[in-house]
């Protein structure tokens, strides 16, 4: 009986196998790591942080389960993980585009001017960057309004861009308590986040005169409501009110 060469052995292609590739295959791809936030991105948008599993992960991103911890850990870290990869993106557009602002406009800044600036890049994200800003941006709108963990994580992403708004804010309205900032802002964010979920809730409520999609749209309305909103709250109290 011929044995078989060792060498030849070594170098056969391994039968295909159904379902997700193997290991070794996706370790040699190159793009394991951002096939698997991809994955966790879409599945935690639909079904958030509780409603996922590292096995689910994985199946979704075609690599065995082993794969997802090496390269993330525990279940939590692959969430910050997805969290932070467009965080940093969003971050550094928003904070050059008010800086740009306030140094071009000057003295002449105002808060319509200011919020367009801060505001429009994760519209024009989730416009034109593709399904996955869909996905984090619906991931961003549900942890938002998550109880367990939700303020620390958006703090912890987003509060340094937020605090320099805060701070140009307080050029334009100079009189204003930072009391009323803060709850002004706080109103703003649960707008931004629910818009930019695109429920399709404004889709039903106005019958089709309104599309959750036109994100063109929402940040135009957006400007203008909360540009109001801040003067409305940040307005000295009548006399004689506490």
């Amino acid at each position: 009986m011929t044995k078989p060469d060792p060498v030849e052995a070594s170098t056969r292609p391994a039968p295909a196998r159904r379902g997700r590739p193997s290991k070794a295959r996706a370790a040699g791809t190159g793009d394991t790591r951002a096939a698997i936030l991809d994955a966790a991105e879409d599945l935690f948008s639909k079904h958030g942080f509780y409603g996922v599993t590292i096995r689910e992960v994985a199946r979704e991103a075609g690599v065995d389960t082993a794969l997802v911890h090496y390269y993330f850990g525990a279940k939590r870290a692959l969430f910050d993980s997805v969290f932070l990869r467009r965080a940093e993106v969003l971050n550094t557009d928003r904070v050059e585009a008010i800086n740009r602002y306030a140094r071009e406009a000057g003295t002449a800044m105002t808060l319509e001017g200011l919020l367009e600036a801060f505001l429009r890049p994760p519209f024009q994200w989730s416009l034109k960057g593709g399904p996955g800003w869909k996905h984090y941006c619906a991931l961003v709108a549900q942890t938002n309004a998550n109880p367990t963990f939700g303020g620390e994580t958006m703090a912890r992403y987003f509060d340094p861009a937020i605090r320099r708004l805060l701070e140009l804010i307080k050029v334009v309205l100079p009189d204003a308590r930072d009391v009323d900032i803060y709850w002004g802002w706080h109103n703003l964010s649960g707008a931004l986040t629910l818009t930019l979920g695109e429920t399709g809730r404004l889709d039903r409520l106005s019958d089709g005169l309104c599309r959750s999609g036109d994100l063109d749209s929402a940040c135009d309305y957006m400007v203008r409501f909360a540009a109001a909103g801040f003067r409305a709250v940040c307005a000295p109290p009548p006399d004689g009110a506490g």
